[in-house]
């Protein structure tokens, strides 16, 4: 198994590619008992590390602030409560 550091250089897309083939090796009941719990915490790992990624995504998000005229004036932040 990769290990907590492997996990956190991985990009968004491979760790949800890991996670989806950790929960289909989970569903399939074929998985003996001590590697399902090895596999559902490598699973909550990844789970944690692509919320984490989609946050920081979230936080770079900037929605564009239209004038009268209908022209772009700026960016606001996403998560703006003046929005």
């Amino acid at each position: 198994m990769t290990d907590t550091a492997d996990i956190t250089a991985m990009s968004f897309e491979d760790a949800l590619r890991a996670l989806e083939d950790v929960v289909r090796k989970l569903e399939s009941g074929e998985v003996p008992l001590d590697d399902s719990i090895t596999l559902y915490e490598r699973g909550e790992q990844l789970r944690k590390h692509c919320q984490a990624r989609l946050d920081a995504a979230q936080l770079r998000i900037e929605r564009i602030v239209a004038g009268p005229d209908g022209q772009a004036t700026g960016t606001q932040p996403f998560d703006d409560p003046g929005r």
